[in-house]
């Protein structure tokens, strides 16, 4: 049972021996910090809302972000670098012990990504030196009135006639908008018209033309408004104009939204331990709650739902690590990560909580906050119905039209991912191409429940050549949503696939996993055919594209072995 175990997140063996000394270093430095703090202080923080000082101080005693956050072209030292999988578990990692501490970072991240895609040399010259400081960074990109709607921002820069400019205008749900030492604004000139009014500059929280006006959740988060009156922005200042500023929005995205997927990760599994010990020390009409088989069916679904989500990130890491101008395929992988992951760690959090009942409110729990937080991260970075639509752009591609790729292996060198920062323009996402997903499927077409769902990925297939939405349909986007989570579903499956290869993953757990992934699939191919404009082609490809999974008690009995072992298996100290 030491494999159950050992696939999840354990603070009490954790030891990252695939990463450098000194990342392990500060990776096991931080993990003892908020072990060395408690769950009792963890979570009366999280209550109180209290701001993160000593989390920050402790991350700046460290160089934690510096290190970790500064890419190679812009590093003072040996260990600095942007390296997407050592950052992936430090997501995991701030995830597992509260989602505050992650959210400083995660818009720190945000924050630093137009100015390390910029050729301003003293722009970045300062982040770095910010960084080495240990202060923390914000994104001011989005706006009370228009959202994320950057064709409309009210950040309105008028020419001071020195080559600078005074900025003016307001901006909103901006995280770390209280304390931080440089934030990346994004507004537009009063004297250029259209795209090339654009500007992106960096800012100073405590400049006295900046106005920070409150917090806008209840919560340790600070997600501030702020207003600028007349803030002075000198050449210096400037990181992006044009075009340019508005694909450094974007492309910073790609790079944040990224991190969402290892948050919720990091979540499920404190909560996953929590539930586990809870359930099995539980005695309920004089038998432990897990002999009940509906229990034993929720946990395991919840084990093996959790597993896929961290198999599915470690793959699309990979992805990232090895993209270039001539491989964009982390486009799709990217916002998979941020809404397929994330929203199945929501339905882990929620078959969990079905068996703990009211023990998931107790106070003195980890498992009140994770419920609560969990909620927040499909909706960060764009909501699921916008992901979703992104992802539906790669569909015909990706299921019909593959193209000739090297094989990337795991990537998980001490390397610099310096292609993020030079992601050239943010368009042309329907020209991407990738490779053949049909052979991760053949390599286990022995498991029966892959084999099964291999029946509906190609149904699907089938769909897009005879059956895809027409121009009409292609308005609905209630309809479209649907199809994009059958979509989802195989790209899902496929890097699950490609990850279990690579790490030996055994058949029994992978079978159990695809069990429940053919019952997504019915479940999503029904809501199709539920749609008000489905067609009768539409509706009859649905209910022909229903399977029932392959059922195997025996197998199902050892799979609930390895989750009845995660009982007593951590428990964070008081």
């Amino acid at each position: 049972m030491a494999e159950s175990a050992s696939l999840l997140f354990n603070p009490r063996t954790y030891d990252p021996q695939h990463f450098d000394p000194e990342t392990r270093r500060l990776l096991r430095a931080t993990v003892d910090w908020f072990e060395e703090r408690g769950k009792r202080r963890l979570i009366e923080d999280y209550r109180s809302r209290a701001w993160l000082g000593d989390f920050l101080a402790f991350a700046a005693k460290e160089g934690l972000f510096a290190t970790f956050l500064t890419p190679a072209a812009a590093a003072k030292g040996t260990d600095q670098r942007w390296d997407t999988a050592r950052i992936a578990a430090l997501n995991e990692i701030f995830g597992f012990y509260g989602l505050d501490y992650w959210y400083a970072w995660q818009v720190t991240i945000l924050g630093l990504g137009p100015v390390w895609q910029s050729d301003n040399a003293e722009a970045r010259a300062r982040a770095a030196e910010l960084l080495a400081q240990g202060e923390v960074f914000a994104f001011g990109l989005s706006e009370k009135t228009h959202g994320a709607d950057i064709y409309s921002t009210d950040m309105l820069l008028t020419p001071d006639g020195n080559g600078g400019f005074l900025a003016s205008g307001s901006k909103y749900y901006i995280g770390n908008g209280n304390a931080a030492g440089l934030v990346s604004v994004f507004g537009r000139r009063t004297d250029v018209e259209g795209p090339d009014g654009y500007v992106f500059f960096a800012a100073d929280s405590r400049h006295d033309a900046y106005h920070l006006v409150k917090n806008v959740v209840d919560s340790s988060k600070y997600v501030s408004e702020f207003r600028l009156a007349d803030y002075p922005v000198a050449p210096a200042d400037i990181l992006h104009t044009g075009r340019a500023a508005f694909d450094a929005a974007l492309n910073t995205v790609n790079v944040g939204k990224f991190n969402l997927c290892t948050a919720s990760i990091g979540i499920c599994e404190h909560a996953m331990y929590e539930a586990v010990t809870h359930a099995s020390n539980r005695i309920l009409y004089g038998r432990p709650v897990t002999a009940f088989p509906h229990v034993r069916r929720e946990l395991t679904d919840a084990y093996v739902r959790l597993v896929g989500m961290k198999l599915f990130s470690d793959r699309a890491v990979d992805y990232f690590r090895s993209a270039g101008p001539d491989d964009r395929r982390y486009l799709l992988f990217n916002p998979m990560t941020k809404m397929k992951v994330t929203t199945e760690g929501e339905k882990v959090i929620d078959l969990m909580w079905d068996v703990i009942a009211a023990k998931g409110f107790e106070k003195d729990n980890y498992f009140a906050q994770a419920a609560i937080e969990i909620r927040g991260l499909p909706k960060l970075e764009g909501t699921v119905h916008v992901n979703l639509a992104l992802i539906l752009k790669f569909m015909r591609n990706h299921l019909l039209n593959p193209a000739e790729y090297p094989a990337v292996p795991s990537c998980l060198d001490a390397a610099d991912d310096d292609f993020l920062f030079r992601q050239g323009p943010a368009r042309g996402l329907g020209s991407v191409r990738f490779h053949d997903w049909r052979p991760a499927f053949d390599a286990y077409a022995e498991v029966p429940n892959v084999a099964r769902f291999r029946e509906q990925a190609d149904a699907l297939c089938t769909f897009v050549e005879t059956a895809a939405p027409d121009e009409e349909q292609s308005r609905d986007l209630d309809l479209l949503l649907a199809v994009g989570q059958l979509f989802a579903l195989v790209v899902h499956g496929q890097l699950i696939l490609e990850q279990a290869r690579l790490t030996g993953l055994d058949e029994d757990l992978l079978d159990e996993l695809f069990a429940v992934l053919v019952r997504d699939f019915s479940a999503h191919a029904v809501e199709l055919h539920g749609k008000d404009s489905a067609t009768e082609a539409q509706q009859e490809w649905a209910l022909g594209a229903v399977r029932r999974p392959v059922v195997d008690g025996e197998r199902s009995a050892r799979i609930w072995e390895r989750v009845e072992a995660l009982s007593g298996a951590y428990e964070m100290g008081e």
